[in-house]
């Protein structure tokens, strides 16, 4: 059975999914956000291993622990924007962008006052941002196929 949702603003008609793939991601985010301790615990070793071995082996200094860092809470926001945007008419996909700002926002704050073995920063809201932003502009190439 295929569901459909008649959108107001275009009169067009679109699907459930982003609805359906914008709760999933939403718990999957919540999972990881709110969990009690640093999500790459156990895992900064390995992953400082790999990078020294990639250094070695011609990867530019620049691809540091916290450039992967950094790009993780980019691609993490990606989903957000898209699912996000797809949502909206296409003249408010800067909405998205806004949305994960607000949510990223929350989400710092909370782990600032709830979760003490976590790390809150303005760097991770710039990120985070910033990935929604990316996922809003896929949603624009998504709706012109």
């Amino acid at each position: 059975m295929n569901v459909r949702l008649r959108h107001r603003a275009g009169g067009g008609r679109r699907s459930l999914w982003p609805t359906a793939a914008l709760v999933g991601y939403a718990l999957l985010l919540t999972a990881v956000a709110f969990w009690p301790s640093p999500v790459d615990r156990g895992v900064d070793p390995a992953l400082e291993s790999a990078l020294t071995w990639l250094h070695a082996h011609g990867l530019p200094g620049m691809f540091d622990y916290a450039f992967v860092e950094r790009s993780a809470n980019v691609v993490l926001f990606v989903p957000l924007g898209l699912f996000v945007a797809l949502l909206l008419p296409r003249r408010r996909w800067w909405i998205a962008a806004l949305t994960g700002l607000a949510v990223s926002g929350a989400i710092e704050t909370a782990q600032l006052l709830l979760l003490p073995a976590r790390f809150a920063t303005l760097d991770d809201v710039a990120m985070n941002t910033t990935g929604a932003l990316l996922g809003a502009a896929a949603s624009l190439l998504l709706r012109r196929r």
